[in-house]
């Protein structure tokens, strides 16, 4: 993995960043304020915890589709499930689910094993 961060990575931030400005302005875009933050969790998470154990710490670990499998669930128990309960800020949506669901089938297929060979 390389030492800087990607600009996938910079790119997600970046709209996250926008998307809860606009949320705190009372500006709502339905499919991007519901789904798109969701679908772009996984990837981001998985991709910050490979950038952390190889460069932070001098590993040289890939995630795998257990570990991508695992962090959807994660995710999925811990802002669907847990939060939920304990704020009223969050909601228990199953849709959620699935677009966390899509989003770390598509950085598994697009990032740790592509289709395409050679990539």
């Amino acid at each position: 993995m390389e030492k800087r961060i990607s600009y996938w990575f910079l790119l997600g931030l970046i709209a996250w960043g926008i998307i809860i400005l606009l949320r705190r302005n009372g500006i709502f875009i339905p499919v991007i304020n519901d789904y798109f933050t969701d679908g772009i969790t996984v990837p981001m998470y998985c991709y910050l915890i490979e950038y952390i154990m190889n460069t932070v710490l001098g590993y040289h670990w890939k995630c795998d589709l257990k570990f991508v499998l695992t962090s959807v669930l994660y995710l999925s128990l811990l802002f669907e499930v847990l939060c939920p309960r304990l704020s009223g800020d969050f909601t228990g949506d199953f849709s959620d689910v699935l677009a966390y669901s899509t989003g770390g089938i598509l950085y598994y297929f697009i990032k740790v094993r592509p289709l395409i060979a050679g990539k």
